[in-house]
């Protein structure tokens, strides 16, 4: 099967993890500045400061994705780079970098799919509650209408928010990302509220604008699924589900909150305060979202908690999704199972967890316009004989394509594959021993770029449209 022409094959990043540049150019500090220069929180203290220098070498990035064939780039846009405080007035060099960005992909034929926050939120704004406070809701409405005036007639495809459920839960939950708070469950599905607020009112700023492309969401999609067909941990995969996809997918899609979430939240006393104008915003907003993104990694195994677990001393090392962690409501718990496969950090490599809850997602919400905006494979790729033989990588994204061909031939509406990542780059707290990209950075070399293994597979997956995958 080949994938259709309509299919972008593309590969994707974030600004934080490879612009570098942090305070250059006018661009203002952003929680994570702060946040990395807490002692503990990365790995051997890693920052993006500099990360891989892409603010300065992003002809040659281009250049080399243009190379690999790229159809499209998926890329992040740094909030504070554009308002340096969050709000007030706009940084021309900002606009600058990314104008420019956009221009080289545009030379390469390479469309941009820009995503407006990737988890680098303006500093000044976090000190005024972040997230948490809905003053925030209309600064990023504010942010979002500016590029979309700056950079809308050349992108027509836009994403607001990546992986919602990462930066509210890592923030308000197990304190991993800023602002760095522990067991909170009040305060973090407020925030998810706010986010999703957010979220509607941009897109509604967006169709407004009438500039005839494209906008949505993107969201982690982990799939819950039981580890046996006991009626208890049956029970606890569709709890799973409820509060960790559909709270996040509904909101989005069908434009109100999952009724079971609402019961359980109202039990609790953590119902969100919302008026019914916000409310009424999501619901506008539904029908208007063009397409839903998902980051797919691996799916969750769950099974019913039957003690209450205390909660674990949260670091950097736990909050990562290996299994082995109690909901934050003691209802279930994620299991490694020993027929399953796990990568070296412990993440189950599962493309058939990828098509059953592809499967899943049709079932619940039809078939909804679908990009794969992240799926790839953390690893240590080997150097031998001065080759980067990242053979792991591809067989892991070959499997997930293959998927995806069985997915569209059940009619499901996927419309792009988006590799994370391009290029090797920053993890968020693991520094850089954990890499996914194309492109290898040699750290002991001024940054230079190196082709790997997988660069030149995936050249020949995009040249034959993935013809040959099922063959190999």
């Amino acid at each position: 099967m080949k994938f259709p022409h309509d299919f972008l094959f593309g590969a994707a990043s974030a600004a934080y993890q490879l612009e570098g540049a942090w305070n250059e150019d006018g661009k203002g500090m952003s929680n994570w500045d702060e946040f990395v220069r807490i002692p503990g929180k990365t790995f051997e203290g890693t920052t993006g400061d500099v990360a891989v220098d892409h603010y300065h070498r992003y002809r040659e990035d281009v250049r080399l994705m243009a190379e690999m064939g790229l159809e499209s780039y998926r890329f992040s846009i740094s909030w504070p780079r554009i308002f340096p405080d969050g709000g007030g007035q706009v940084n021309q060099k900002g606009l600058d970098f990314y104008n420019n960005l956009i221009d080289e992909c545009l030379k390469y034929g390479i469309v941009p799919f820009v995503t407006l926050y990737h988890w680098d939120l303006p500093l000044a704004l976090e000190k005024q509650g972040g997230w948490h406070n809905k003053a925030t809701i209309d600064a990023f409405v504010h942010y979002a209408e500016v590029c979309f005036n700056a950079f809308g007639d050349r992108v027509k495809h836009f994403i607001t928010f990546n992986e919602m459920i990462m930066f509210c839960g890592n923030g308000y939950l197990t304190g991993a990302h800023p602002p760095g708070i522990t067991n909170d469950p009040k305060k973090y599905f407020q925030v998810t509220h706010n986010v999703f607020v957010a979220h509607a009112r941009a897109v509604l700023a967006y169709k407004r604008l009438k500039q005839f492309g494209e906008i949505g969401i993107t969201h982690v999609f982990n799939p819950a699924f039981a580890v046996d067909n006991h009626e208890d941990n049956l029970f606890a995969a569709r709890h799973a589900n409820e509060f960790d996809t559909y709270w996040y997918y509904d909101p989005v899609l069908k434009g109100h909150y999952p009724e079971y979430v609402l019961q359980q939240l109202q039990k609790s006393g953590l119902t969100p305060d919302w008026d019914p104008q916000e409310l009424a915003d999501l619901q506008a907003a539904a029908p208007q979202n063009d397409f839903i993104g998902l980051n797919y990694y691996q799916p969750m195994r769950v099974e019913k908690l039957h003690e209450v677990q205390q909660p674990i001393e949260h670091s950097r090392e736990t909050s990562t999704l290996a299994p082995g962690k109690a909901s934050f409501d003691n209802v279930y718990r994620t299991v490694k199972m020993a027929d399953k496969i796990y990568t070296k950090w412990d993440w189950e490599i599962s493309p058939e967890g990828f098509l059953d809850g592809l499967l899943m997602l049709q079932a619940r919400y039809g078939n909804v316009k679908i990009y794969i905006t992240e799926n790839g494979l953390g690893d240590e790729d080997p150097i031998i004989e001065g080759e980067i033989c990242d053979i792991p990588r591809i067989n892991y994204i070959k499997t997930h394509l293959i998927a995806l061909q069985h997915a569209i031939e059940k009619g499901l509406n996927v419309k792009g594959y988006y590799a994370w990542s391009v290029i090797d780059l920053l993890s968020w707290l693991n520094g850089y021993k954990k890499q996914y990209g194309f492109i290898y950075v040699d750290h002991n070399d001024n940054l230079a770029r190196r082709k790997k293994a997988s660069f030149y597979w995936y050249q020949h997956v995009i040249a034959t449209r993935g013809a040959e995958l099922q063959n190999q």
